[in-house]
Parts: structure tokens; sequence; C-alpha cells
């Protein structure tokens, strides 16, 4: 198939921009050529060009059909309309029986007439997140674009972005390119193939794969380091920022003022990385190095001399910065900052960061017994966690809050606790992140995310399909990771009422009748009911209940990217609802043993069949709820199956009480053969009425004694 070459060339391209560009330009032009392109074309990215290269059909056809028309007595007026509907003159209709018939012919589609359509409608379409406008044109791209390659086998496809008057500052499509802006001037380079445009380009000092510049700096950088014993502290988001900013890759090596080496790693790390885009090095025992690695964009005649020397000006500076900041900070303990929190907003509807101290500090003393910490460390820990946002460091460098909070307090003498805690209570910051181990450190990372929860979710700031600003899903899988991963027992629900319970709107005279209302009514119109013994009024428990369906819905959302069978945590919570997590999988895990035995798949079945009877009938004249009549249990194999869901029903209860679920499974699986030789012997609608209702009565207890320890109705297949 012959191959589709296309360059959006233009001033440099933001490098956070590039790659997604590329994968939406591939995507947005296969949509417009699907007729002709069944696959899609392979995006490349760099600093100032944007393409794709792929295989394209040179043609399409489509065949002839035939549009029945009016009838031929008709009034002249509906085959007047047929005709302009169909762009057709009288001479194309032919008469079939009493109907005029228009055959239409079958179309062809030039590849180069659709690309000259398709790219100008793609890129006045493009979405991309920033663009502008130059001159006096409408056109708007991410930078000013400078020319349009389009190559279509081997010959250029030539058109105008023009659009009515609006001639988009005269490009037109051809099938030149450039090289490098420095190293190789503004000579266009014509090609005729994706071979000679990749070449082309590698010989005018270009490297036009993303992905390749990635392994170049990679390697190139670890070399250097390697040379010196050291080696590279992994940052993939940094690689790949750093590809999209050079063209034609030269790493180099600079060296770090012995005087800052003092500062912590992290601060080292952070302003090298963001502000500078420099690679941090190690020694092999983790400890970091006095070198940092760059990476250049031109070939330099010195060997980077120059480069290196500017570079680590700049970064002395930097650092110069963050050791003022640092010494700053060091003059006055950690706690003595706290103060400044009172005047420091954390959300117009929540209050000030001051009062979410407070709330912390309440809500980790509360959480610490649950999951092993001591209280008063745990309680100090909450007080400090935040300290630091008032700090000068994390005013300058925000990226190393919680960090800087760590080594202030171990400064300060805290409890190694109590600044382990500080600084592990953001995490996990995502998928692949550590969660917290240490119990203080446990119990304020919760307290942080629960008070985060319950505070947005009562001021209604809940996520949505489009977005969630305030990370609360983020926030969500953070606890329950830590909540799985550490094995904590802990009722959520009672938790959630206690952090409700920390915010002045819900409580006292500053109470706000709104505060987390839409939550709590949302669920109690949903038919849900109050526990007989909740420890909290029924407004704030069906508040706690809301916020836990939306937990457990990302519970179920992390279990289905693991691949388990999230169908069978819904089913579990159907049956009890349940704010223990741990106990909640540990019963999904028994159920999904059970169900993969015979005698639970066939259970299942048979349940379902059961159910459906019951459904069917129930709309005839149920409910059917009452008592089993064991004197008219006439047959062998209903009084069988009444006396089994009877016991087994009493070994459920008491394997459940003893969380012995996989006993509580195993007996739910004994009633698989009497219930089969229930169905087999046994005709549920009876022409007598009193044994039809008594047979429906006891399928109905059948439900009943399973619906204890599962929903079974939610479970798929």
């Amino acid at each position: 198939m012959p191959q589709l070459l296309i360059e959006l060339f233009s001033e440099e391209i933001p490098a956070r921009m590039q790659a997604r560009a590329a994968e939406d330009f591939a995507r947005l032009l296969q949509a417009e050529l699907r007729p002709l392109m069944p696959e899609q074309p392979r995006p490349l990215s760099g600093p100032r060009r944007i393409a794709l290269v792929g295989d394209l059909a040179t043609r399409a056809e489509t065949p002839g059909k035939e549009e029945r028309g009016p009838r031929r007595n008709a009034p002249p007026q509906a085959l007047e309309g047929f005709l302009r509907k169909h762009n057709a003159t009288r001479e194309q209709l032919k008469e079939e029986g009493e109907f005029w018939v228009l055959a239409k012919p079958g179309e062809v589609t030039l590849a180069e007439d659709l690309l000259a359509r398709a790219v100008p409608a793609v890129l006045r379409a493009f979405p991309w997140p920033k663009s502008m406008r130059w001159g006096s044109s409408d056109f708007a791209w991410v930078r000013p674009l400078q020319r349009v390659l389009c190559l279509f086998d081997g010959r250029p496809v030539r058109f105008a972005l023009a659009h009515g008057e609006d001639q988009v500052h005269g490009i037109v499509a051809a099938d030149l390119t450039e090289g490098h802006r420095i190293l190789a001037g503004t000579e266009p380079l014509a090609v005729a193939s994706f071979a000679e445009y990749e070449e082309g380009l590698r010989r005018r000092f270009v490297i036009a794969d993303a992905a390749e510049r990635e392994r170049m700096i990679e390697s190139g950088i670890a070399d250097l380091a390697a040379r010196e014993g050291l080696e590279v502290v992994p940052d993939r988001g940094l690689l790949a920022e750093v590809s999209g900013l050079v063209e034609w890759p030269v790493p180099l090596l600079g060296s770090i003022d012995a005087a800052f080496m003092d500062l912590p790693p992290e601060v080292m790390r952070t302003t090298m990385r963001v502000n500078q885009r420099y690679f941090a090095l190690r020694h092999p025992d983790g400890s970091p190095a006095p070198r940092f690695a760059l990476v250049a964009n031109i070939i330099p005649e010195d060997g980077g001399a120059a480069i290196i020397a500017g570079n680590e000006r700049v970064l002395r500076a930097r650092l110069a910065d963050a050791r003022f900041f640092r010494d700053q900070d060091r003059k006055q303990r950690l706690e003595e900052f706290l103060p400044k929190l009172e005047s420091v907003v954390f959300h117009a509807r929540l209050g000030t960061q001051g009062e979410r101290v407070r709330r912390l500090e309440r809500l980790t003393g509360l959480i610490a017994p649950h999951v092993g910490a001591d209280p008063a460390l745990a309680a100090r820990a909450g007080k400090l966690a935040k300290a630091d946002l008032a700090t000068g460091m994390v005013g300058e460098f925000p990226e190393v809050q919680g960090i800087m909070g760590r080594y202030y307090a171990l400064a300060d003498g805290e409890d190694p606790r109590i600044a382990e805690a500080i600084g592990a209570h953001y995490r996990p910051l995502g998928p692949g992140d550590a969660v917290p181990a240490e119990p203080v450190a446990v119990a304020v990372a919760l307290a942080d995310k629960l008070d985060q929860l319950v505070g947005f979710f009562a001021a209604g700031e809940k996520p949505t399909g489009s977005g969630d600003p305030f990370a609360l899903r983020r926030a969500a899988l953070g606890v329950i990771r830590m909540i799985r991963e550490g094995g904590l027992r802990i009722g959520l629900a009672g938790l959630i009422g206690e952090a409700f319970f920390g915010y002045p709107q819900a409580t006292g005279t500053t109470s706000n009748p709104e505060f987390g209302m839409d939550v709590a009514t949302e669920k109690l119109k949903a038919g849900w009911q109050p526990p007989a013994k909740s420890e909290h009024p029924p407004m704030v428990a069906a508040f706690a209940a809301g916020l836990l369906d939306f937990l457990t819905d990302r519970l179920r959302v992390q279990l289905r990217s693991e691949g388990a069978r999230h169908d069978l945590v819904a089913a579990i919570f159907g049956a009890t609802p349940d704010d223990d997590l741990v106990r909640l999988l540990a019963r999904a895990a028994a159920l999904e043993t059970m169900l993969a035995t015979p005698d639970g798949a066939n259970l299942l079945a048979a349940y379902k069949r059961a159910a459906n009877i019951l459904r069917i009938e129930t709309r005839k004249d149920g409910p059917h709820d009452g008592p089993v009549d064991p004197s008219l249990l006439v047959l062998p194999a209903e009084a069988a199956l009444a006396g089994a869901v009877e016991a087994r029903a009493a070994e459920v209860a008491t394997a459940l009480a003893r969380e012995d679920f996989l006993t509580a499974m195993g007996a739910l699986a004994a009633l698989r053969a009497p219930l089969d030789a229930f169905f087999e012997s046994v005709v549920v609608n009876d022409p007598d009425a009193q044994l039809r209702a008594n047979r429906l009565r006891l399928l109905s207890h059948l439900c009943a004694a399973m619906a204890v320890v599962a929903d079974f109705s939610k479970i798929e297949g």
C-alpha cells in the first residue's frame, strides 16, 4: 500500500504538548481518511514538528445503489422533491412496477482529493490545550506554523490551508522540511519518502523520533555517570520532557559546589528538575553526588566547557536561594509556623489551613488506636503535618511539602515517628508510590485523606465525569490502598462521621443546615436505612454511607484494573453493607473460591432459577415471604430442601459471626444437591393453591438464607 507522510513544521512547541498532539493528529486524520486508511499511522513529534507516517490506499470505491422514489401516479411536486433531494435529473429515473427508481452510480474517492480536504479541516479544528493566532489570519496553532509537508506515494500533494478570504500566511503543502535551526540553518530539504525524510533530517542534526531521542539521552547520561562511578536518579517524566526540548541531544556533566551538599537531596533534585531540567546523580549507595547531567541541543566546539560553566553558575544561584530559605526557616521551630496558617485559606467553604490543622490533630488521635499507633504521638504528628506550608522553602518549592516538614521536625528533636509521619502523610501520590507503613504515619495519612474527602463532599464538590479538581479519586484510592496493603481493620463509616463533626459547619452555633445534606438526601432517597445501632444521627450516618459508596466504587475500579471479580464485591456489599474493607474483600475471596467449584457454579444457576420464579410469581400475587408450613411439604424433595435450608442457615450464621467465610460458603454450597433434587421432582406452580404458595415461600426462604452471604443477583455469569 502506498505511503503517506505529513509533517507540520512550526516554531518551538511546548514539550508537554508534543506527544499528545502527534497522537491526536494521527487519530483525527485517520478518522477523516478511514475509507483509505484502515490502520492508525505512526505519530512522530519533536520541538518544531508534529508528523505522521502510514499506509494509505490510492482510491476508494463505493458500489452503486438504487433508490426507490414516489409512485408513478404521484403528484409532480413529490417527484421534483425526490430529484432535488438526490441532486438528480428526470433522465436518470427508470420505471419499476408502480414506482420511479433512481439508479445512483458508485463513487470513486481519490486519496489526493481526500487529503486536500481532510488535512486543512483537521488543522483548523485541532484540539491544542492552548493556541495562538499571528498576523492577520484567523488560523490558530500552538506556535506560528511555517510549513506543511505532504507526501503520498513519493509525490507531493499540494493544497493550501486557505479558507475563504483567509490565506493562512500563504502556506501551501509541498515536499519540503528543515533541519536543525543552528547546526543546519534554514535551507529547505526536499524529500520523496519517509526513509529520505528520516535520513535527511539526521544529516541535518534532527532525530525525528521522540523515543529514539529518549534512548540517546538516557544512555548518554548513564555512560557519562558510569565513567565517574555514579548512576542517574531515574526520572521518566523528565526524560520525556527533555527529549521534547532538543532535536540533537548532547549529554554533558556539570559539578555542584560542595557547600550546597548539606541541602536535603529532595530539594536539590527539585530545583534541578523543575527549574533547569537537569538530571540528578547519586553514588551506588544512594547518597547524592556533587554532579548533575544536562542535555544540550548543539554540538559545542569546546567540548561543552562554556555550556557546563554557564549552567553551573545558574544552578549555584538556585541552590543559594534554597539554602537561604532553609537557613531562614531554621531560625524558628516547625511548630512556630502554625499561626501563619490561620490566614491561609484551605477552601472558601471549608475554612483555613489553621482550622484544618486542628481537625487533623483531633482525627489523627481518634484513628491511632485503630492502626496500632500511639494516640499522643499521632495527634502531635497531625498537628505538625501542615506546618511546613508556611515555610519559605515550601513557598519557593511547593514540591517538597511534607519532605521539609520531616527534616525540620528531626532538627527540632521531635520523635522520629512524628517526623516520618509528616514526610509520608501525602502518600501514596500515585499508583506507583508506596503507602506509609509506620503506624503513626498511617494514622496521619488516613486522617488527611478522610478530612479532604469529607470536607469536599459535604461542600458539594464531588468529582464529576469530566473533572476532579481536588483529586478526591486519588485520595479515595489512597485510603483503599492503605487499608488493603496494611490489612487495617477499621470501621470507615464511624471515622467518616467523626471527620464530619470536625468541621464547625457541622456542629454548634456555626453549623450550616446544608453542609453535607445533598449527599445524605441522595442516599436516603435511594432507600437507604440507618443501622439500628448507628453511632451518629441519621443524616450524618446517611452522609457517611454516601461517601462510603464512593470509596467502594473506587475499590471496584481498582479490582477491575487488577483483573479481579469486582462483581463479587458488589454482591457481598449488597448483602450486608460493611465498612470494614478487609472483611469485605475476605468474604469476596471466599465467595470466588466457592463459585469456582462445580457445586458453587450450579448453586448460582439454581439460585437464579429460583429468583426468576419468585420474581414472576410475585408480580401475580406476591409477596411470598411468610413462614413455610411443614404440613404442606408433601414430597420428599421439598421436605429435604426445607430441612437443608434451615440447617445450613444456622451454619452460615455461626460461621459469619466468627468471620470464617470459607466455612460459610461451604455451607451454602451444600444446598446444591437438595435444590437440584427439588427442581427435578417438584412442580412449584402446583394446581393446588396451598401447595403452590408454600413452595414459593420455601424458595423465598432459600433466597433469604443465601442473601445473608451475598446478593447473588449481582454476580455475573
